[in-house]
């Protein structure tokens, strides 16, 4: 019940929640209404950079949710271009996180990251096709331990200002694992091959124990 109400908090929040803690002080000397939306505003930030414990299905016949968040789109689309892969096709399912949902990512697999990509750009709406291709974003491409090359996309929002990679290449994931966070609002692309999709658009999704595809 604790672990509910007083979720553990990701290292990545501790600086905003003192900053909205410390105005919230300074707006109730102005105003006590001032001070009370405040308040509000650091309880936010508190549950924003929450990070609670996830039980994935640890079977390679599954690929996990990278992201808590809305299926915004399932399609048949070529691979990332930053990843010269853009003549493979991929099946691709995107996230969609808005500033209510939890914002650590996750792997969707087992197996060892063989790179990751930063790549700077704008911050357009998350939840616009256009994002993935020139919005701020982070490539992650994992190989499984059936050899098969699975693809995480972070892709920064319109609030969004900041995407943290905790893992780096040659990292060895377990499924579920933590490989980072965006910070206020985003959107996470998966693309994999030999899996058939599980979901549809608009469902909800949690990361780390949504199954979204099955071999």
């Amino acid at each position: 019940m604790l672990d509910t109400v007083f979720p553990k908090i990701h290292k990545e929040g501790h600086k905003f929640i003192v900053i909205f803690g410390l105005g919230t002080i300074i707006l109730y000397l102005i105003n006590g209404l001032l001070g009370l939306i405040g308040l509000i505003l650091t309880i936010w930030c508190y549950y924003f950079f929450r990070d609670p414990e996830r039980i994935s299905i640890e079977d390679e016949n599954y690929l996990t949710s990278p992201a808590d968040g809305v299926v915004l789109q399932v399609l048949e689309t070529n691979g990332p271009k930053e990843l010269g892969l853009e003549n493979k096709k991929f099946k691709k399912i995107s996230i969609f996180m808005n500033v209510f949902d939890c914002h650590v990512n996750r792997s969707p697999c087992s197996g060892t990251i063989e790179e990751v990509l930063y790549k700077p750009g704008k911050f357009l709406n998350a939840s616009l096709d256009k994002a993935s291709e020139y919005n701020e974003r982070n490539y992650y491409k994992i190989k499984n331990i059936a050899g098969d090359e699975i693809i995480v996309v972070q892709i920064a929002g319109l609030i969004a200002r900041r995407i943290v990679s905790e893992v780096d290449k040659g990292h060895e994931l377990k499924q579920g694992s933590r490989i980072g966070m965006i910070r206020f609002g985003s959107r996470a692309d998966l693309y994999f091959e030999n899996y058939n999709e599980l979901v549809k658009v608009n469902q909800k999704t949690i990361a780390g124990e949504t199954l979204l595809a099955k071999k």
